[in-house]
C-alpha cells in the first residue's frame, strides 16, 4: 500500500500587504454593514457606533466610522442591499502594513488616519523588498 508524503495543501499569493514580522499581527473578528458590494483585504474599516458594524474608515463621516479600528484580512461581498444583521469577517487588529496596499473610504489616505493607526499598534511601511528589507 502507498501513501502520497508530499502534496498540496493550500495555495498562497503574494499581495503586498503585510510589510513584515517587525510588529505582530493579530487578528479579530467584525461584522461588515450588509450592501456595500465587495470589499477588498486592505480595507482600513471603522466602526459605526450606532450599531457596531464595519465601514471603509472615512474622515468625513460622523458616526464613528470616521476613526480606524482595524483592517480586513480578506475580500468579503457583503450584499447589494442593506439590511441586519450583517457579514462575518476576518480584520487585523494590528500589525505592520505596507501604506500603497491599503484602502481608505471617502477621499481618504493613509496619511489621514496614520498617527491614530500607530496608536493602535497598526503600523504602517511604505515598501518591502525581494529579500525582506523594509524601507
Amino acid at each position: 500500500m502507498s501513501r502520497e508524503l508530499l502534496g498540496t495543501l493550500g495555495q498562497s499569493e503574494q499581495d503586498n500587504l503585510i510589510a513584515g514580522p517587525r510588529f505582530p499581527v493579530a487578528n479579530k473578528g467584525v461584522t461588515l454593514l450588509e450592501g456595500q458590494g465587495l470589499l477588498k483585504r486592505g480595507t482600513v474599516l471603522g466602526i459605526v457606533t450606532a450599531h457596531g458594524q464595519a465601514v471603509p474608515v472615512d474622515s468625513t463621516a460622523g458616526d464613528g466610522s470616521n476613526s480606524p479600528d482595524c483592517v480586513l484580512a480578506e475580500d468579503v461581498y457583503t450584499g447589494t442591499e442593506p439590511g441586519e444583521p450583517g457579514v462575518s469577517a476576518v480584520a487585523y487588529s494590528a500589525g505592520y502594513f505596507i501604506r500603497g496596499s491599503l484602502i481608505f473610504g471617502g477621499a481618504d489616505t493613509y496619511a489621514t488616519h496614520e498617527l491614530e493607526m500607530r496608536k493602535l499598534n497598526i503600523h504602517l511601511s511604505s515598501s518591502i523588498d525581494k529579500d525582506g528589507g523594509i524601507h
